[in-house]
């Protein structure tokens, strides 16, 4: 209970500073123009958010980054609230974000105006990122297992764990970041399946990771109090890259990234849509099997709004979410 209680302590003290953080960093960005390009392939509804401030993921990673890093010094005096091990997910979510404004920058300012960086060489940056990550995991932390759902096993992936724990934090990185395209959506699922995940890290006993999990959603509703539609802010690639990294990364500290798919469905179903959008196309020599990816634009042009499609993919994502915690915990 004590455990409990204080990472939803945390949860609320992230979003108060996330709140009053968030008009001073408003006003920043419309003094510095920083404002979102919209693709012209895109739904043309999308049109009337072009120059809506961008790079909001700041507002999400100040306060978590701070909280986490001042909350590691009491340490030094004897208080025992969040340990060293959330220092890794905490490096990853800055680093993470460090790209995605690059990225941000690049299509703001760059010379791929409204493209951002080119995508193989995000890739690429993500994977070293990744490796570097799962480094740290594996001989650090000594995160090498998967605990099998509904049972007590541990199975020890060896040398595996090394390619799967990065492929699960570049897919994330990339899933969350394509998930990005609605006001709202990417919040609200990112902090579904962090609570989630930090749920299940309590009961685990992974304590610290618990009251991170809940940390990084307080600051996500914070956020979501200017993102949702109509948005003031978008979060932009520096939230979205990072926010889909530390959820893989959180999934593998936990053990059960088995549930991934199913704690994070919309994200990976996003993912999905994508890939086999360009895979169909390309077999089809310019046939589309969706409307629009990722999924959630299919649905646009299905003739849903915009809110509709946010809360009915938040519905499925808390309800799938809930199932998958029910199941680790079985």
């Amino acid at each position: 209970m004590k455990d409990t209680s204080l990472a939803l302590a945390l949860s609320g003290l992230a979003f108060i500073l996330a709140v009053i953080w968030g008009n001073p960093l408003l006003r920043v960005l419309k003094h510095f123009k920083i404002g979102k390009m919209i693709r012209v392939e895109g739904p043309e509804s999308h049109i009337t958010k072009m120059g809506t401030p961008t790079m909001g993921g700041l507002m999400i990673l100040i306060p978590v980054a701070v909280l986490t890093i001042l909350l590691n010094a009491v340490s030094l005096l004897g208080l025992n609230v969040l340990g060293r091990s959330v220092l890794v997910p905490v490096i990853v979510m800055i680093a993470f974000a460090l790209l995605g404004a690059l990225d941000d920058w690049e299509g703001i300012r760059g010379a791929r105006r409204g493209l951002g960086m080119r995508a193989r060489t995000k890739f690429l940056i993500q994977i070293v990122l990744a490796l570097i990550t799962t480094y740290f995991l594996r001989n650090i932390l000594g995160v090498t297992e998967l605990r099998w759902p509904g049972t007590h096993t541990f199975i020890d992936l060896g040398w595996w764990y090394i390619p799967i724990a990065t492929f699960i934090i570049v897919g994330m990185s990339n899933a969350v970041n394509l998930t990005d395209g609605l006001d709202g959506l990417a919040g609200l699922i990112s902090a579904t399946a962090f609570a989630a995940y930090g749920g299940i890290a309590l009961i685990q006993g992974d304590v610290f990771v618990g009251r991170f999990c809940f940390t990084l959603v307080g600051a996500l509703f914070g956020f979501l109090w200017f993102n949702v539609h109509p948005a003031m802010l978008f979060m932009g690639d520096l939230g979205s890259l990072s926010l889909g990294a530390v959820l893989g990364v959180v999934s593998l500290m936990t053990g059960q990234w088995i549930l991934l798919p199913l704690i994070a469905i919309i994200p990976v179903s996003n993912a999905l849509s994508d890939i086999l959008q360009v895979g169909y196309f390309k077999l089809t020599h310019g046939k589309r099997l969706f409307k629009m990816a990722p999924l959630h634009h299919h649905f646009e042009l299905s003739g849903w709004s915009e809110t509709q499609v946010v809360q009915r993919f938040w519905l499925i994502s808390l309800l799938c979410a809930m199932f998958g915690v029910a199941i680790a915990l079985v």
